[in-house]
């Protein structure tokens, strides 16, 4: 089984944000610490869990039950739910549905920030590569 955590942080004046994503499992750890070109927290969220899914895919672990954690209600809800009423979440909610399936299992949990800080602390550092560039 392998636990992934993502998180995004964001500076709203200007307008760029990071993602962290932490993933666990019985034999080593994962960090990154990416920029993102998405403007806003809630769409910085949904890029994280999206490059942490890609990040697996690379990695050819679908065969593996994951559960990626997210301190992101929206998100979580969005991508959970299969819908959205917003249309800026529209391509994350497609991409997703497009490579979910691929895995033998992957579950969605939101979690409070309290059980998320590895992550968030690699968002912080993607958002810093982000204003840098």
């Amino acid at each position: 089984m392998i636990k992934v955590f993502t998180d995004a942080a964001t500076n709203a004046q200007e307008k760029k944000s990071g993602g962290g994503i932490l993933i666990v499992d019985d034999t080593q750890q994962t960090q990154l610490a990416i920029p993102l070109e998405e403007e806003d927290n809630h769409t910085a969220e949904l890029a994280a869990l999206l490059y942490a899914i890609r990040y697996l895919l690379d990695q050819h672990l679908t065969d593996q039950n994951v559960l990626l954690y997210s301190d992101s209600k929206t998100a979580i809800k969005i991508l959970d739910q299969g819908r959205t009423k917003n249309n800026r979440f529209l391509p994350y909610l497609m991409e997703f549905n497009e490579l979910a399936p691929q895995f033998t299992l992957l579950v969605l949990q939101w979690i409070p920030e309290s059980k998320n800080k590895g992550a968030d602390h690699l968002a912080r550092q993607g958002l810093q590569k982000s204003l840098k560039l």
